[in-house]
């Protein structure tokens, strides 16, 4: 079994989606940050931050009771300017509103099924929230290169 191949059968259907995600969204030269926590209480599965600033979340579900089971995707929205969802290809779509995005992804990558509307975040949110992507992703980073250091190990967002 090749190292992909093992490392994909350790992720929940969850985190295979979000690694779709990424890997689209990385194609429309957007950098990605899983698992991002806009404010205590919040977690999104995968936030983007594209090319002219704007910043999308995404909320990857692999079931209906996963979604079913999601009491907090309208908080996001007013820490993003586009909010999706993201789901496998066997996902009950019809579930999701409307008004929202939708991708379908898997482990290699996906496709933008449909565009939500713009709601532009004010320029005090935007620079917030562009800075907190920005430190968290360098905390990351640094704790991968000095796992004891600390921005490593017990770094809480």
């Amino acid at each position: 079994m090749s190292d992909v191949t093992s490392d994909l059968a350790l992720m929940q259907p969850g985190q295979v989606i979000a690694r779709g995600v990424c890997r689209l969204l990385a194609s429309h030269d957007f950098g990605c940050l899983e698992e991002f926590v806009p404010r205590r209480g919040l977690r999104v599965d995968v936030m983007g931050l594209g090319p002219k600033g704007e910043l999308w979340c995404v909320e990857c579900k692999s079931s209906r009771a996963d979604y079913m089971s999601d009491h907090k995707w309208q908080g996001y929205l007013e820490f993003c300017d586009r909010f999706f969802w993201a789901v496998g290809p066997d996902f009950p779509v019809e579930l999701l509103p409307d008004e929202t995005g939708l991708i379908l992804a898997d482990a290699w990558g996906g496709e933008i099924l449909r565009m939500p509307g713009e709601t532009k975040l004010a320029g005090a949110r935007r620079k917030a929230m562009t800075l907190k992507f920005a430190r968290d992703t360098a905390r990351r980073l640094q704790g991968y290169r000095d796992p004891g250091g600390p921005s490593g190990v017990g770094f809480t967002a």
